[in-house]
């Protein structure tokens, strides 16, 4: 609850900094106020699981949710530090721009250590209000306003559907809590409704993570938005939704919780599915895009089936979960610092604003290509050992044609990737280099070196859960 205060507290100090005509201090106060807090949360792996009773149990702090938001606080200085460069065209707004993204962040907080539904769907509807505002506030694009738009119509048809289902699981079990609902539903007779609820409830979290066949919102959302607020919703928000997934399976006990084998075996049978058709959906379609924004959309839907493959693994998939969203997103801020700072003032995120890159700025082109051969799963990238940990825990689970789709469009995206890379290194560059603020680079360096590092060394991560 404390990383929870302290994480909303940045965000008024960003509101009130813009009173005073404290602009330029905002930016350096919030990065240094989230390396505090970050600082603050690694501190609470000592303490083990702790319910506070002066919350009506409404939060609990364990290594998961800790662990998950040391991750979402470090992609959050790597969002504000760009965001810097980004919005300074637009002085009187910046405060308004980073306390939006503090707040986006207090409600992911709220998603990954929530111990009552209602505290989860809180914090769901602080994270999705964010991302509308932020979606269209590019209020002169027409683009900006129909991501905004269709984000906000589409997501607030997935939170209805969860909060109906979350109603319903409370019908079930007349509780919100769910230590609660757990042990109800190992102890009593199901209601039939109950299952319901659980679908509802994993359908709109579908929705968030862009999984097949919800993902339909994802390449217009992903392309028309501003590219730092794409960055956000590529990398975080996608973390944010899966972690909160996997908690949702884990503490409700959806796995073990059906008396009927044969409505266990059905769930299984749809992650498989819906994990295969992600994968492959993603990696075909992400195929024919001209568009790197939209490329790297359906790259996510395809990274949101890998991610699935955890919850056939419920039981032991933490840290598989944990390093994966790592690896993924630390090369997503990589690629998108890269993104931002090629595409700057151009119509368009085309590959044709790419070519020649590796001749006009080596080392961003350094940087992207690490970026992506990172998320196609190329040693010595994390990418690579993330998801030979998923496969190795899948096949043992028993789901050899998952693991089996899974390589093959592991393959495939290599086509995707490395269409953007010839680009960079064989084309001719269509203009002189531009000058590129530090800021980019340190971003880009930083992430990647990261991103290498734990891929070097995976205890990094998976000690955080053990």
């Amino acid at each position: 609850m404390n990383t929870l205060i302290a994480i909303s507290g940045l965000g008024v100090f960003c509101l009130i900094a813009e009173i005073f005509n404290l602009r330029k201090a905002i930016v350096p106060v919030t990065i240094l106020g989230l390396l505090a807090v970050l600082g603050t949360t690694l501190n609470l792996y000592s303490f083990g699981s702790v319910l506070d009773g002066k919350y009506s149990n409404m939060i609990v702090s364990d290594k998961l949710s800790s662990a998950f938001i040391s991750l979402f606080i470090l992609l959050t200085v790597f969002i504000v530090a760009m965001g810097h460069d980004v919005y300074k065209d637009h002085p009187t707004k910046i405060s308004d721009y980073i306390a939006i993204k503090i707040f986006l962040l207090a409600g992911a907080v709220t998603m990954v250590s929530f111990s009552n539904l209602s505290m989860f769907f809180l914090g769901i509807e602080t994270l999705s209000i964010a991302l509308y505002i932020l979606a269209g506030s590019s209020r002169l694009d027409i683009k900006s306003n129909e991501a905004g738009m269709k984000y906000f119509l589409m997501g607030s048809f997935a939170s209805g559907i969860i909060l109906f289902g979350i109603c319903l699981i409370y019908g079930a079990m007349g509780s919100f809590d769910v230590t609660e609902i757990s042990n109800a539903s190992l102890s009593a007779e199901l209601p039939s409704w109950f299952p319901i609820g659980v679908v509802l409830v994993v359908v709109g979290m579908l929705f968030k993570i862009a999984a097949v066949p919800f993902h339909f919102w994802a390449p217009d959302v992903y392309e028309g938005s501003p590219s730092l607020v794409t960055a956000t919703m590529s990398t975080l928000v996608k973390v944010v939704a899966v972690a909160t997934l996997y908690k949702l399976v884990t503490v409700l006990n959806l796995n073990l919780s059906f008396d009927n084998q044969d409505i266990l075996t059905a769930f299984q049978l749809i992650v498989v599915i819906i994990s295969i058709a992600s994968m492959t959906i993603g990696n075909i379609m992400a195929l024919r895009q001209k568009n790197v924004k939209r490329m790297l959309a359906f790259s996510g839907i395809s990274h949101a089936g890998f991610m699935l493959m955890a919850l056939l693994t419920v039981a032991n998939s933490s840290t598989t979960l944990l390093y994966y969203t790592s690896a993924y997103a630390l090369a997503g801020i990589a690629a998108f610092a890269v993104i931002i700072t090629v595409t700057k003032n151009k119509d368009n995120e085309d590959i044709i604003n790419f070519n020649g890159l590796g001749k006009t700025n080596p080392l961003m082109a350094a940087i992207l290509t690490a970026a992506l051969l990172s998320m196609a799963g190329i040693p010595i990238f994390s990418g690579f050992f993330a998801k030979f940990m998923l496969f190795t825990q899948t096949i043992q689970a028993g789901y050899l044609v998952v693991v089996i789709a899974g390589v093959i469009n592991s393959i495939i995206s290599v086509g995707y990737y490395f269409k953007l890379i010839l680009a960079m290194y064989t084309k001719d560059p269509n203009e002189e280099k531009q000058e590129t603020p530090f800021v980019y680079y340190a971003v880009g360096v930083v992430s990647i070196l990261l991103n290498v590092l734990i891929g070097l060394y995976p205890s990094l991560v998976t000690n955080l859960l053990k």
